[in-house]
């Protein structure tokens, strides 16, 4: 079973967020670290720091979770990312 993921990742505390959805998580956040595609909005904004995600059994599962995220305040999305990286 291959599993889904939407993820949140950044370019430093408190920096630009980003909200994106994939099915190789590993693969992906690569692909961000080293600006794979020059023009997109992570590569513009340095986005390269995994700071969140969720796994999924499905695609349906994951992107509708990633629309509710994108609806969310920032503040929201804040509170969550600090609570998945306390320790």
């Amino acid at each position: 079973m291959n599993l889904w993921y939407v993820y949140i990742i950044t370019n430093k505390p408190q920096g630009v967020i980003y909200i994106g959805v994939t099915d190789n998580i590993d693969e992906r956040v690569k692909e961000h670290k080293l600006k794979a595609n020059p023009k997109a909005f992570t590569a513009k904004y340095n986005c390269s720091v995994l700071v969140y995600f969720e796994e999924f059994e499905n695609g349906n599962g994951a992107e509708k979770r990633e629309r509710q995220f994108k609806k969310w305040k920032r503040d929201w999305k804040i509170k969550l990312i600090q609570e998945m990286n306390s320790s």
